[in-house]
């Protein structure tokens, strides 16, 4: 990665994080922060960079794979929500959350590898 695409990722990522605290503090609507605090902004700029350097195919393939990843954000949330909810422990909560968001994400990222290759040798 060289300089020019690291300055591109770490200022549109900064801009999705500065907006996000923006609509926290001046939205009337609370949960409209929490929406924006999920913005796919590392995603993209990582789709748009790999697009740039390397071709649509890999663009397809970062995009493919972010689904896992946003699949195991849906868990990671949960996880977080009951957590503190049961134990006021936000540490812990937070921790807990990132641990199954990224256990979830290879797990379903593994299951849809071993069924595309199942369909693969029926063919």
């Amino acid at each position: 990665m060289n300089k020019k695409d690291l300055l591109i990722r770490f200022l549109l990522g900064g801009a999705a994080v500065s907006l996000s605290y923006l609509i926290t503090i001046i939205s009337p609507w609370k949960i409209l922060a929490g929406i924006f605090a999920a913005f796919p902004a590392v995603m993209l700029t990582a789709v748009i960079m790999v697009g740039i350097a390397s071709g649509t195919k890999k663009a397809t393939n970062i995009a493919r794979g972010s689904v896992y990843g946003m699949i195991g954000g849906i868990i990671c949330v949960i996880t977080v929500l009951v957590t503190l909810e049961t134990s006021e422990n936000w540490i812990f909560s937070i921790i807990l959350g990132l641990l199954f968001w990224l256990g979830s994400s290879l797990t379903i990222s593994t299951i849809r590898e071993r069924a595309a290759r199942k369909v693969m040798s029926h063919v």
